[in-house]
């Protein structure tokens, strides 16, 4: 049988500012990215997503993005330096391990974040410098890597275990890259649609473009964001469409 991990995005609250429903989306996810407080998320918060996914029986990975609560990572941040990078992203990931291990959990895979990952999808310096914190801090935590980016050169020259990741509520550019969220229709939002869609990424191993395009993209993990409006509904649609198409979903596996 066909298997697929359903990801999503949490812990991406700030205080007593409320991002998302985390209890909701934990139910249906397989894998869930925590914020690590520097695009979003704080201590406690983190705190409470871990204690949530270890109830539920779910993984958690860090999601470390670039600091800028203000802009929630979406910005990027042309002329950092390569170890500013790897020392941001070695950082974040430190936070989680930390703040898990209190929870009784455990960090098991890494995934950037936002404007860091568009940049890195294109850069292989930012890229390479990623996959080179996850490796120095421990080379066992599985690089989720965009199908088809820069990000699947560097963790395969780190030598890192990877999963290649699509995304349910995004669009797709010609080249593969993700469709700027500057732009109309950059996010999906109809619920049928998206489920559709997703049951056809996974049974052909290939997403469609804005012009209709087919790109072939290895499908190990698909994301949903807990930040998109109506996330919950979608995640439902999503993994009923997959259970009515015989997809049977769980958490990923590394070959």
């Amino acid at each position: 049988m066909t298997t697929i991990d359903l990801n999503c995005d949490l812990g991406e609250s700030f205080g007593p500012w409320e991002m998302g429903n985390d209890a909701a989306m934990i139910e249906l996810a397989t894998s869930v990215n925590v914020a690590c407080g520097y695009h979003a998320g704080d201590a406690d918060i983190m705190r409470r997503t871990c204690e949530l996914a270890k109830a539920r029986g779910v993984n958690v990975g860090a999601h470390p993005g670039y600091r800028d609560l203000h802009g929630f990572g979406r910005r990027p941040f042309p002329g950092m330096k390569v170890s500013e990078i790897e020392n941001l992203v070695a950082y974040q990931i430190g936070a989680l391990q930390a703040i898990a291990t209190s929870a009784g959990h455990k960090v098991t895979h890494v995934k950037p974040h936002g404007a860091l990952s568009n940049v890195a999808c294109e850069d292989p310096a930012t890229a390479k410098a990623i996959a080179s914190a996850i490796k120095a801090v421990d080379p066992s935590l599985v690089f989720v890597v965009l199908a088809n980016s820069s990000l699947v050169q560097a963790g395969e020259a780190a030598n890192l275990p990877m999963v290649h990741e699509v995304f349910a509520d995004r669009a797709y550019e010609d080249n593969g890259s993700l469709v700027s969220r500057k732009k109309p229709g950059s996010v999906l939002h109809d619920a049928k649609a998206i489920a559709d869609r997703v049951v056809r990424m996974v049974q052909d191993g290939a997403v469609v473009s804005v012009t209709g395009k087919v790109i072939k993209m290895r499908t190990d993990t698909v994301c949903i964001h807990g930040d998109t409006p109506g996330a919950v509904d979608i995640a439902r649609g999503v993994r009923q469409a997959l259970k009515d198409a015989g997809i049977a979903v769980a958490p990923f596996r590394v070959s």
